[in-house]
């Protein structure tokens, strides 16, 4: 029987509801997973390792690293890795995770519930048992299990806060689906041996959603005040306002000037940035933006703080960015 190890961070499955209030709020203390779902133990041979104890919208960059590095070591003993996450910030923590351990000779699957655990109906014991198999099965990559459905990491986002059906991975299919059979897709990365750990990361970036009435000197601003990387979430494959007075082309530029990286991926959920395709968008990677393809923005930001902390500035970050280094980009 394969060994698989859990690690587990919070989030709504290891909730439960507070008796003076409806609010959720977390166990304190490790709660035995195979107790609460016997099927797991005839699933694998299952270790379990409270890493923390939070509600995932507190997760940080140097948390990602934590548990990176945790996951690292726990590789070369085990078969797999199974991560229990809160659903909010699950997708960016499965993007950071990807980029940082890079290829992988063994399954990481992140999983967790829109119901806690302890609730008669819930998706947490379905998740949980899918997570289990998906980690003793032959899909080497970080990934997300919900809701019958497995979805590589880096290309996830969370679609939807009330339905069990929560993730979706909008420009590419499904690793696998677990129903009545199971079914691997083609696009599965082969195994791959574990690269050296390495943990540098910038956080000192900033999303910037753009819409009408953004006013351009608010990214100025941030440049001037220190961020370090912009991504830029344009409009369809990228465009970007040029009216006067309103253009993000000055912006863009001052960015460029202050050797601060602009990334620019789509506000779409399915669809891809194309840079040529409007004069918006021509002018942005005239002023030096890169585009971000069809990148998740999750994905977007966590590569964008992993490659300055690996490269600094100048061409290196740059095709680091425009690689597809994990199958986080067509």
């Amino acid at each position: 029987m394969k060994r698989l190890l859990f690690l587990l961070t919070g989030g709504t499955l290891l909730m439960r509801q507070t008796a003076s209030s409806r609010v959720l709020a977390a166990f304190g203390e490790t709660t035995d997973l195979v107790a609460e779902v016997p099927a797991l133990a005839r699933v694998a041979s299952i270790d379990t390792r409270q890493l923390f104890s939070m509600d995932s919208s507190d997760m940080q960059p140097s948390d990602w690293v934590e548990l990176a590095r945790e996951i690292h070591g726990a590789l070369s003993s085990y078969d797999g890795v199974v991560v229990v996450h809160g659903t909010d910030t699950m997708a960016y923590t499965a993007s950071a995770l990807a980029l940082l351990l890079g290829p992988l000779p063994k399954p990481v699957v992140l999983t967790g519930a829109q119901r806690p655990l302890v609730e008669a109906r819930t998706d947490a014991r379905e998740n949980l048992v899918d997570a289990a198999t998906v980690a003793t099965m032959d899909v080497p990559e970080v990934a997300i299990a919900f809701a019958s459905r497995v979805l590589r990491g880096a290309r996830a986002t969370k679609r939807d806060a009330l339905a069990y059906d929560a993730f979706v991975s909008p420009n590419e299919g499904p690793l696998a689906e677990l129903g009545v059979q199971t079914k691997i897709a083609a696009h599965v990365r082969k195994a791959s041996p574990l690269a050296p750990f390495d943990e540098r990361i910038e956080p000192s970036v900033l999303a910037v959603r753009i819409f009408p009435g953004l006013d351009p000197a608010l990214v100025t601003g941030a440049v001037r005040a220190g961020v370090k990387g912009v991504v830029l979430e344009g409009y369809g494959t990228g465009n970007v306002p040029l009216r006067i007075g309103r253009s993000l082309i000055p912006a863009i530029e001052s960015a460029r000037d202050a050797r601060v990286p602009v990334v620019v991926v789509s506000q779409c959920l399915r669809g891809y940035v194309d840079l040529a395709r409007y004069a918006g968008g021509a002018a942005a990677e005239a002023a030096g933006a890169i585009s971000g393809g069809d990148m998740t923005a999750e994905a977007a930001l966590a590569k964008l703080m992993i490659g300055l902390g690996r490269f600094g500035h100048g061409d290196p970050l740059r095709e680091y960015l425009l690689a597809n280094a994990i199958g986080e980009k067509s």
